[in-house]
Order: structure tokens, then sequence, then C-alpha cells
């Protein structure tokens, strides 16, 4: 596949997403930047804001297989990965696989289940497998997830613990529409909701040839050297207990790689790495109390930050 030809299919899963999801281009054409760059999403919003839309959305979009997991309190991690039953006509055990045998499952207010359920992902999300009675089962290609978060100041939630935070590639969000687009999705779902008629636009082989010439994408040594500035400033920050871990810069740069494919360049430029480095980063950091208390936010940070760092000419 060639460069063109993969920028004109991510612009069509952006496209036909667009559909459904009314007036959030940006938010849509990240999350499918995560899906072609195979990284998660984590959607930290109010409820009724179509987190679960762009979900299944993306899913169909790809002809892909979407899994749809309610998190609560007393929700059990062999609820989200699967459990082994004992089959008496064949005197064995045999395991039935959970909702994360999936291409696109949707966890749905994941900070609702106690950590001991939300690390049941990590596995799922970092190597794209489940481990069972040691065996080991492989996850569909592509494997994505898209959890969704209540504010951490909504009553009966728990924090990500920071080892699951830095396995989401992207956090974004969705806010409320204008009130033009508000009109315009109230209109399209009197009769009948967008998203039971949407057809795919690509297939689960066409994302993986995506996501190689994505990867095949040049990024010079000084964009290269621009992400390690600003990675090196978090680190550095007197406000930040905990900067971006590497595994933050590898998803800098690929999410670049892939903004740069949709927009039609085999090539990274410093725009890709600015525009994107709150996205990826801001979940990654830890603030220090008293900066927490000063009002400050890590997405503010980030922001300061890359006014600081000098961009490459």
């Amino acid at each position: 596949m060639t460069p063109n030809l993969a920028a004109e299919a991510i612009a069509a899963l952006v496209a036909n997403i667009e559909r459904v999801i009314v007036g959030k281009r940006e938010t849509v054409e990240r999350t499918v930047v995560a899906l072609i760059s195979g990284g998660h999403v984590l959607i930290e919003d109010v409820p009724g804001v179509g987190k679960t839309m762009l979900a299944r959305s993306l899913a169909l979009s790809i002809g892909g297989q979407f899994q749809r997991i309610q998190f609560t309190p007393d929700l059990l991690p062999t609820d989200v990965t699967g459990i082994s039953v004992y089959d008496q006509s064949t005197q064995r055990f045999e395991f039935r696989k959970g909702p994360v045998f999936a291409n696109i499952l949707l966890a749905d207010e994941i900070n609702r289940a106690g950590p001991r359920t939300q690390s049941a992902l990590l596995e799922a999300m970092e190597e794209h497998q489940v481990t069972q009675d040691g065996v080991t089962y492989p996850l569909p290609d592509p494997f994505m997830v898209i959890a969704t978060e209540n504010p951490i100041e909504y009553e009966g939630v728990y924090p990500l613990p920071e080892s699951q935070l830095d396995r989401f590639l992207l956090r974004l969000e969705l806010g409320y529409p204008s009130r033009e687009e508000e009109k315009t999705v109230v209109k399209r779902q009197l009769i009948a909701h967008p998203v039971e008629a949407l057809e795919p636009v690509a297939s689960s082989a066409e994302v993986a040839r995506v996501n190689q010439v994505v990867r095949a994408c040049h990024v010079a040594e000084d964009v290269y050297n621009y992400a390690l500035d600003i990675i090196q400033a978090t680190r550095e920050s007197e406000s930040l207990r905990l900067g971006a871990s590497p595994r933050g810069t590898l998803g800098l740069i690929r999410c670049a790689q892939a903004l740069a494919t949709l927009r039609g360049r085999d090539f990274v430029s410093p725009d890709e790495i600015k525009e994107l480095a709150p996205s990826v980063l801001a979940h990654r950091v830890i603030l220090r109390p008293e900066a927490r208390m000063s009002g400050q936010t890590a997405n503010d940070l980030i922001l300061r930050i890359l006014d600081r760092v000098r961009v490459p000419a």
C-alpha cells in the first residue's frame, strides 16, 4: 500500500464515523490515529456525549467485532477475560472467552471497577493476549480498548493506577456539541439512529496494511530530538512528581507518524509532535501536591512546556 492509499483509507474511516459523531472531527481523527498506531484510547467526559457511539462506529467502519463491558464495583476479572468451566461430557476444563476477545472493546466507566478488575486488562492491552491457567490465548487483530472514565469528582469511582494509564496511547474528550450540532444530532435520531445504517469502509487486513505504511513514515533527527526535549522537560519540571515514560516517547512518535500519513505526507513535521503532545502525555505525568492545590492541571503544564521548548526549523 502506498502512502496516498493509506491516507485515503484513514480519511474514509474518519468520514464514515462522522456520519454518526457530529462536529468532533479532532476527536474522531485521533481515535482513528490510535487504531492504526496499535494503541488504546481513554475518554474522560460526562455521560451522554457519544462515547459509546464513537466506539461502535469505529468497529462497524472496519467490519470488526464490538464488545462492551459495563464496569461496576462488583465486576470480577474473569468477567473481562473469561473463565475455565468444567465440561462433564469431556471431563475437561474448557476456556470460555470473555468480552475482551473483540476487535474494539468498550470498557465503559472503567473507573467504577476496583483496581483488581482494572488490572485484568493490562496484559491484554500490552501483549494483545490473555493467559488463563497457564495457557495463552491471542486476541483478534486489530485489538483496541476504548475506555470511558467519569470525572474523578463523581462519587463511587476509583482512580486508575499509573501503570494502567501509561498503557493508553491517547486521552481524549468529546465535550458538549454546539447548539447547531446538537440540533443536527437530534434531527438525525428522531426516526432511526445513524449508526444502524453504517457500513464498513475498510477491513482488518487493510488496517494492518495502513499500520505498516504509518510505521515507515520518515522521522528526521531534529523531530526525534524535539520530542525528546519535550519528554525531558516533563521529567525536570518542578511541578511534576513523575514525568513521561519512554512508552510516552514512543507513543508520541507513532501518533505523529499516523497523523502525518492522514495528512498525505510520508514524513513527520514538528507540528504533529506539538499538536499531539497534550493528548499523549498529560495522563502519563503526576503533579506534585502543591501544584495540584494551586489549581494547575497536567494539560496546562504540558502546554507551558510546549511554549518553552524550541521548535526545530
